[in-house]
């Protein structure tokens, strides 16, 4: 008997993958990689976050269950190549990456407490699902990694995760969690996006690289 709640789980992380792995490779094709550089980079985004959360999580690592993430990822590369033109543009790949991201939070929350993780762990599990493969692409693209700046990006995650928390806590039952924390993560992003909100900076005084401490100073001095 097929189980819904699997199901559910499933087609949301196909969706994921594809929306994570056109990120991806959108962005390695603005730095002019080739093909076979820019599906790496689309797989890194979309499984990197998931393999860092079923190792924590000591369960199998998702991907290595099926061929299902590796073919959906060469899609996502056949996808860019075609609609090229489509995808060149920002606003495009806003969209792509904030559903990715989204899905990939409530497939982390889910997972962890299906193998009986309590609640504050599944939302960290979540941040980590959403927010990894991200930072592992803009490190290969030689990027300042979106997760390190003031921009609300694993705060959308943690927001989202709270409001699947409390959805949970009301007695809702699945999928109503999940899509509540996805639209949740969405609509954080976006409002972020239009209203110019973001986070503050630690402090102004350590961009000036002269006043900047170097861990190994205190062996200089």
């Amino acid at each position: 008997m097929i189980n819904p709640e699997t199901t559910f789980l499933f087609i949301i992380e196909v969706i994921g993958t594809v929306a994570f792995a056109i990120s991806g490779i959108r962005l390695a094709a603005a730095k002019s990689f080739d093909w076979f550089g820019a599906y790496v980079v689309g797989l890194v985004t979309a499984i990197g976050g998931g393999t860092l959360r079923d190792i924590l999580l000591d369960i199998p690592v998702f991907w290595m269950q099926t061929w299902w993430y590796l073919a959906v990822t060469g899609l996502s590369l056949a996808l860019v190549i075609l609609f090229q033109k489509i995808l060149v543009h920002t606003r495009v790949l806003f969209i792509f990456d904030t559903i990715g991201l989204a899905l990939f939070v409530v497939i982390g929350i889910q997972k962890s407490l299906n193998v009986g993780y309590p609640m504050w762990v599944a939302v960290t599990m979540g941040i980590i699902t959403g927010a990894f493969g991200g930072m592992l692409r803009d490190i290969l693209l030689n990027n300042e990694p979106l997760l390190f700046k003031k921009d609300i990006y694993a705060t959308a995650c943690f927001i989202g995760g709270i409001i699947y928390w409390i959805a949970l806590g009301a007695g809702l039952a699945m999928p109503w969690p999940g899509i509540l924390c996805a639209a949740t993560v969405i609509i954080t992003r976006i409002l972020a996006v239009q209203l110019g909100l973001s986070l503050p900076v630690l402090s102004e005084a350590f961009t000036d690289s002269e006043n900047t401490p170097h861990p190994s100073d205190h062996i200089k001095s």
